[in-house]
């Protein structure tokens, strides 16, 4: 690519990445489409109980934590966009695994075993897919704007979860879970043109980076944001039982305020990160999240809740990206990929080993003490970005890769 355009990319972050955030919004629309319907879908027509709805709910979880690594070395080798087709032919066999299972409705057993297997290639596909994308986001505009490029392509994810959750219900309500296999196979197949039309950033050349040294750079990072995802999944899975508990009313409008704030986070102060410090914006994020899952804890009334949650919000959207930007300025760029899929497999731990301790606590210590356990946690991931902060070495820079068209 010529110099002039490498200065008109540098000079428009949002025109180059608003066509990867366009595939993003299609590929995680996909995902959210599922998510309303699913449980009504395996728990009413093929008649299981909330035990395997959690089991088939979370098994892309689980498929997304063992893909991580796999997906950044393809990534690195590859490039990002390769990955990104190859996580949508994932995608494509996913939803083709979900219609195949529609002919089994009648043999239950075998419906659901043909389901968990397309929820596994979900889980891979979004591996793949979300590693690529921000890897091939980094590599367009150069390591200056990772935290940008972090911020706004999760802004595209979760816009995708808000329009998912009310058109899989319409899809269901329409045409059963039949509606939501089709579509699930179609999104992924017309987003391909768009991917292949997109100009890519070539995988840097170089010798390969040896795993354990990705990990040593990654861990404290990784870890900081598993403290921090905890406060997140509080909220997201206790609040509602919370309200409940306290006859406060209904809980959605206390999520989807969260959600608002967390997208204005991502959407108005993005360039952060790139602007300041990965690791001194995470740190003042996570302090915010604390003090708002300490509101919650304490709240006497609803209100006081609401303001935690979208302070908890607020605070939580810049931790990834400044977070992540700190993991970008620590890696050499020959292993950008292998270091997002660490990274990000730290939150996808912390989902995962956090639910059901929080859960086990709130039926002991009651509800308001999982927030209160959370925002101690957060506390601790404000010390260890804090440290990470005061042990920056401004030397650590690292080159932009070439650009090709």
């Amino acid at each position: 690519m010529r110099t002039q355009d490498t200065g008109r990319l540098a000079q428009s972050p949002i025109r180059v990445l608003m066509p990867i955030m366009a595939f993003v919004f299609m590929v995680y629309l996909n995902i959210g489409l599922a998510m309303p319907v699913l449980p009504l879908h395996i728990h009413q027509d093929l008649g299981f109980d909330t035990f395997v709805v959690g089991l088939v709910a979370g098994a892309p979880f689980a498929a997304a934590l063992f893909s991580r690594l796999l997906a950044g070395r393809f990534t690195d080798q590859r490039g990002g966009r390769d990955a990104v087709v190859f996580g949508l032919s994932l995608a494509i066999a996913s939803g083709g695994f979900y219609l195949l299972s529609m002919a089994f409705s009648k043999e239950r057993m075998v419906c659901l075993g043909v389901l968990v297997l397309g929820r596994l290639l979900l889980g891979a596909a979004e591996s793949f897919i979300i590693t690529g994308a921000l890897s091939w986001g980094m590599g367009l505009l150069g390591p200056s704007h990772s935290g940008r490029t972090i911020a706004w392509v999760g802004t595209a994810i979760y816009a995708a979860y808000g329009a998912g959750a009310p058109l899989g219900t319409l899809l269901y309500h329409g045409y059963t879970f039949t509606g939501i296999a089709g579509v699930t196979t179609l999104l992924p197949l017309v987003t391909l043109p768009l991917v292949l039309s997109l100009p890519k950033a070539e995988a840097v050349k170089g010798d390969h980076v040896p795993f354990v040294e990705v990990a040593r750079q990654v861990w404290q990072p990784g870890v900081a944001l598993s403290l921090s995802g905890v406060g997140f999944g509080a909220v997201t899975t206790f609040v509602s039982l919370l309200y409940v508990a306290r006859g406060w009313g209904s809980a959605w409008f206390c999520l989807t305020a969260m959600s608002v704030a967390f997208m204005a986070g991502r959407g108005l102060l993005g360039h952060l990160p790139d602007r300041l410090g990965g690791a001194r914006v995470a740190m003042v994020c996570i302090l915010i999240q604390a003090f708002g899952l300490f509101l919650v804890w304490s709240a006497p009334w609803s209100g006081v809740a609401l303001a935690g949650v979208i302070l908890g919000g607020l605070g939580y959207s810049l931790v990834y990206p400044g977070l992540g930007a700190e993991v970008m300025r620590r890696t050499s760029q020959r292993a950008r990929g292998t270091a997002m899929g660490t990274f990000t497999a730290f939150f996808d731990l912390s989902l995962g080993v956090s639910a059901p301790a929080l859960g086990w606590m709130a039926g002991r210590t009651g509800l308001a003490s999982v927030f209160m356990a959370s925002g101690l946690l957060a506390l601790g991931a404000a010390g260890m970005t804090f440290h990470l902060w005061r042990g920056q070495d401004p030397a650590i820079q690292h080159p932009e890769p070439a650009l090709v068209p």
